[in-house]
């Protein structure tokens, strides 16, 4: 037993585990391959938030079978969110994969992989840091969520929130600016709610301080924020800290107070509204992101034009909109009818995107002529790329390598997506904030 293969589908969360798993196979010697008929262990991440990501796992899972037959030692696992407290219908529908464990349970299978290579595997195994991190990482720092929003199958799969102690999260992000990464992103199903379940409850703005200090890392960043948590200290820890960007995901769903009731997000339109006012009023130039559920069971189009008139209001910089689909277990799924047809709620996500097209093609026609920080994260056709700090993507040409630094770049074109410059050597940031 020689090799892995991971495939990862859905959120940051998913991702970083699949990079805790690999650090754990690394340290018992695995080698990871690009193809899963050249693994020895197969494992597959997945996610259940949308019917299209149940579907591709199951469609997946489905490959796996000639390869099991092919190669009856070969280990086959599926983890994630689509795994629940009980896997009796998953082992059924799937009988030739070998265990299936639950968000962040690694310990079935690094049990079975160590049974395999005769070795103790918690005495080979030592913190799960990537080993082979990129420019920019994945940090969790909470895991689960305790608000049960009806549309949401997440708290059933991922338990109840759990933060991990400052110093453990410090000591991580230690090693991997060790390892060259220069930007963290902390992760979090409520990632505002950090350290209230702590002794001290040090909260996410003393987490930021304490992680500000950290030598080699340039930039933090955190999501997913929830509007019910995020208080005055983070936004103000956002405007003062010189590595936390200015750069907020907030999803609001949703912008009519009574789809929100009916979701349970403990907060009503007017909230939002003045929670994005008084974050722009204390972070000047801060870039908001927001999600957004079209179709939710009972929806109006009198309600959905509320939640178009207050992305037209507010203007935010990114929108991620999702057509509702129900998901088995949940509040919404027992309680409310799903009546509204399919056809319809593309149409609503069709309008919500058009007008984001309008407002991100306005926002960043702004930045033409600006000079912006990048920290470059890679090359994409002949070009380098990476994001500001407001996480704009920032293409440009350049023979030099300048992967992993920070560099200035003049913007000259924009587009809704992204933008390009030119490298601005002699340039100097102005920045009236004084945080870089």
């Amino acid at each position: 037993m020689n090799s892995y293969y991971l495939w990862t589908i859905g959120c940051q969360m998913n991702t970083a585990d699949s990079e805790r798993l690999g650090a754990a196979f690394d340290q018992l010697g695995l080698q990871a391959v690009e193809k899963a008929t050249d693994a020895d262990v197969i494992v597959l991440n997945s996610c259940v938030v949308r019917q299209g990501a149940e579907d591709k796992v199951a469609s997946n899972l489905a490959w796996m079978a000639p390869l099991k037959k092919q190669q009856p030692e070969r280990i086959v696992a599926l983890m994630g969110c689509m795994v629940g407290p009980n896997s009796d219908d998953l082992a059924r529908r799937f009988p030739y994969v070998d265990v299936f464990m639950r968000p962040q349970q690694f310990e079935p299978l690094l049990e079975m992989v160590g049974g395999r290579l005769g070795v103790d595997w918690e005495g080979c195994v030592g913190p799960l840091t990537p080993t082979r991190p990129d420019v920019s990482c994945h940090v969790p720092i909470i895991h689960g969520c305790d608000l049960m929003c009806t549309f949401c199958i997440i708290p059933y799969r991922r338990g109840r929130q759990v933060s991990r102690p400052v110093e453990e999260v410090a000591e991580e992000v230690e090693i991997l600016a060790s390892r060259g990464v220069k930007e963290v992103t902390l992760l979090g199903q409520t990632v505002d709610a950090y350290g209230h379940d702590l002794p001290e409850n040090p909260g996410l703005a003393g987490l930021f301080a304490r992680l500000n200090d950290i030598d080699g890392i340039e930039r933090i960043r955190f999501l997913t924020s929830h509007p019910k948590f995020m208080t005055q200290d983070i936004i103000q820890a956002v405007a003062d800290l010189p590595k936390v960007c200015e750069h907020i995901n907030l999803p609001v769903q949703a912008g009519d107070d009574q789809v929100l009731d009916q979701m349970r997000r403990h907060y009503h339109r007017a909230d939002y509204i003045e929670l994005v006012g008084r974050i722009r009023e204390t972070v000047p130039g801060v870039a908001i992101n927001t999600d957004i559920i079209v179709g939710f069971p009972g929806e109006t189009e009198e309600q959905f034009q509320q939640t178009l008139d207050l992305l037209s209001e507010l203007r935010l910089d990114k929108v991620h909109c999702a057509a509702y689909s129900t998901r088995p277990g949940t509040i919404a799924s027992r309680t409310m009818d799903d009546g509204l047809s399919e056809d319809e709620k593309t149409s609503r996500r069709q309008r919500v995107d058009r007008l984001q097209e309008e407002v991100q093609t306005e926002i960043n026609a702004r930045l033409v002529g600006t000079y912006q920080e990048i920290l470059v994260e890679g090359r994409q056709r002949g070009k380098w790329q990476g994001r500001t700090r407001s996480h704009k993507l920032v293409f440009f040409e350049d023979e030099a390598c300048y992967l992993g630094q920070l560099v200035t770049v003049k913007i000259e074109r924009s587009s809704p997506w992204s933008l390009q410059g030119t490298l601005a050597v002699e340039a100097k940031l102005v920045n009236p904030r004084g945080k870089n």
